[in-house]
């Protein structure tokens, strides 16, 4: 069974870029045919999905996040990043790795469209 556990910094203030990393375990992030998420939950908001890597290494954004979200990884450690620039306090959120065998909830995310999360970090942008 495959597992995904995000980490990075819990803290990052304003103007800075957000890093984080998830690590897969169980499954290849080469393994046809997945898609490999990031997504995320601001306090008292819905799922957004802001953006994917593909098992061919293909990369997908959410259209408003595209000029300052880059997705990328190292299959030799099975791992994918997400990098957010220039973040604000609105980009304070649960973010959240997550694979899917379709592209099904990029628009607006579902939990049961995603087989497999990792547990979700808490990212806070603040001064």
């Amino acid at each position: 069974q495959v597992q995904l556990q995000e980490s990075g910094p819990g803290l990052v203030k304003p103007s800075q870029t957000l890093s984080l990393t998830c690590t897969v375990s169980g499954g290849s992030i080469t393994a046809n045919y997945y898609y490999w998420s990031w997504i995320r939950q601001p306090p008292g908001k819905g799922l957004e999905w802001m953006g994917a890597i593909s098992y061919s290494g293909n990369t997908y954004y959410n259209p408003p996040l595209t000029s300052r979200t880059s997705i990328s990884r190292d299959t030799s450690k099975n791992q994918f990043t997400l990098q957010l620039s220039t973040v604000t306090p609105e980009d304070t959120a649960v973010y959240y790795c997550a694979r899917s065998a379709s592209t099904t909830g990029w628009g607006k995310p579902r939990t049961a469209d995603f087989d497999s999360w990792g547990q979700g970090t808490q990212v806070t942008v603040s001064s």
